[in-house]
């Protein structure tokens, strides 16, 4: 049976993906200190040492990307130039807990970093819902303090939870999507969104903003609570293993076109249905790391770094992200870091 909601414990592993490390600084009046910032994400979720803040449950696959005569119209970017492009993939359930189990409703994270010609590289952070759970810095802190555990009890306040969530029913939409979702059975059947709105700059300079979706060529598949139960609390990493040695893993990575009245600086507004969309590229997944280790164990997936001709959008939630992720790798390289 599919549930109205997730727990509270699961609607806040849910932010920690891409807001966890994101907020920084952002428009004026906006600003959350970012040490700040960090010491409430482990107030909330717990401290994990070693781990990441977000995603802590991960794991390492390389890829390669090729681009679409579609996407070299759209952008001048050199990851569109048809020829193979070589890709760091960290798959993770959403959350600081490095524990947790793989057979819950809840967010699912794919972190890229193409390496491309010259020096350039493109990282992004892309999560399994259309909408993030807050739209700026200040708000998913406020929201993350509202759901900070009370030392004795162990427990959130809920009175503070519910005139929060009264005050900002926007939070709640993300949650209340991934309820709706059942179990994926794969790392490899599940969609992916970007959620953040980017430009995409042509030959002539021209910008045209969207969001973009990596969606399963295979197809998207969940389990029922039966199966889900059967499988156990860690089977993804096993399950993704033998799914790219056995077969194809692949992605086709489409851009949702955004008009010119489209909101396109909120993470918790979707593009409307119907919008055009352009397939870009796709992704295929061509190994999975054996073990904790690879080559995602110190990236941020920082998604300001991005190659020339795409730009970012006016979301706050972008620029907002490189000092504190700076700020959890240091923690995570002091402490020892750790994949899995």
């Amino acid at each position: 049976m599919i549930k109205p909601a997730l727990s509270t414990a699961a609607a806040i592993a849910a932010l920690l993906t891409v807001g966890a490390a994101a907020p920084g600084a952002a428009a004026s009046g906006d600003h959350v200190d970012p040490v700040a910032f960090v010491d409430q994400f482990e107030a909330t979720a717990g401290k994990y040492e070693g781990y990441r803040r977000s995603g802590a449950k991960g794991i390492c696959a390389t890829g390669e990307f090729v681009g679409t005569a579609e996407a070299r119209a759209l952008s001048t970017a050199s990851v569109f130039s048809g020829e193979p492009v070589p890709v760091i993939v960290r798959f993770s359930v959403g959350g600081a807990n490095p524990k947790a189990p793989d057979n819950v409703r809840g967010q699912r994270n794919m972190a890229l970093q193409f390496d491309l010609p010259g020096g350039e590289r493109w990282q992004m952070g892309n999560i399994s819902s259309p909408v993030f759970g807050a739209s700026t810095p200040r708000q998913l802190f406020e929201l993350l303090a509202s759901r900070q555990p009370d030392p004795e009890t162990g427990v959130a306040d809920p009175g503070r939870i519910r005139a929060f969530n009264e005050a900002n029913p926007e939070v709640l939409r993300q949650g209340a999507y991934l309820a709706s979702q059942p179990v994926p059975a794969s790392y490899g059947s599940v969609n992916y969104w970007g959620v953040n709105a980017y430009g995409f700059v042509n030959t002539e300079g021209a910008v045209q903003f969207g969001k973009w979706l990596f969606e399963p060529t295979s197809g998207v598949k969940g389990l029922t609570d039966e199966e889900a139960k059967a499988k156990g609390p860690d089977f993804l990493f096993d399950e993704l293993r033998r799914r790219v040695a056995e077969q194809t893993v692949a992605f086709d990575f489409n851009l949702e076109l955004a008009e010119p009245d489209d909101v396109v600086d909120n993470a918790t507004v979707p593009l409307p249905e119907g919008r055009e969309q352009v397939t870009l590229g796709r992704l295929t997944i061509t190994s999975v790391a054996e073990d904790a280790g690879g080559a995602c164990l110190t990236l941020t997936f920082n998604p300001m770094i991005m190659p020339e001709g795409v730009k970012p959008s006016a979301d706050p939630m972008l620029a907002a992200r490189a000092a504190p992720y700076a700020i959890s790798l240091s923690r995570r390289l002091t402490e020892g870091a750790k994949q899995q």
